[in-house]
């Protein structure tokens, strides 16, 4: 019972913050796309953990200090969105599970292999 209540929690915070990082005026986090990979929080509320992944790599860092930079702001914003007892502390940390499934694209591709039309269709 409490697991899903953390779950719709979870699922809130990452719409509230998703909905928030758009708003910041700081330029490390307007010059990059961020994304909001998954939340997990602690059961007693006080913390949560906000996975992020960023599209552009080279801007990652900077991104991410400005998300610590705006950690207090958005904490608030947090908490006037949800009405929790407690609006948990951010802590940010880079996802990159989304970078790591591109770069296995990219080298699945670089391999060359054809595959035939009429095997797909078989198989899919």
């Amino acid at each position: 019972m409490a697991s899903n209540r953390i779950g719709r929690i979870n699922e809130e915070i990452q719409k509230e913050l998703s909905r928030a990082i758009r708003d910041l005026k700081d330029p490390r986090v307007q010059d990059t796309m961020i994304s909001i990979t998954r939340v997990e929080t602690t059961p007693d509320l006080r913390y949560t953990k906000v996975y992020v992944s960023f599209l552009e790599e080279d801007r990652a860092r900077d991104a991410l200090k400005g998300l610590q930079s705006a950690a207090g702001f958005l904490r608030r914003e947090l908490g006037q969105a949800l009405d929790l007892r407690y609006t948990p502390q951010i802590m940010w940390e880079r996802d990159d599970s989304i970078t790591y499934g591109a770069k296995m694209l990219a080298l699945i591709d670089s391999l060359g292999v054809e595959r035939d039309e009429e095997e797909e269709d078989d198989h899919g």
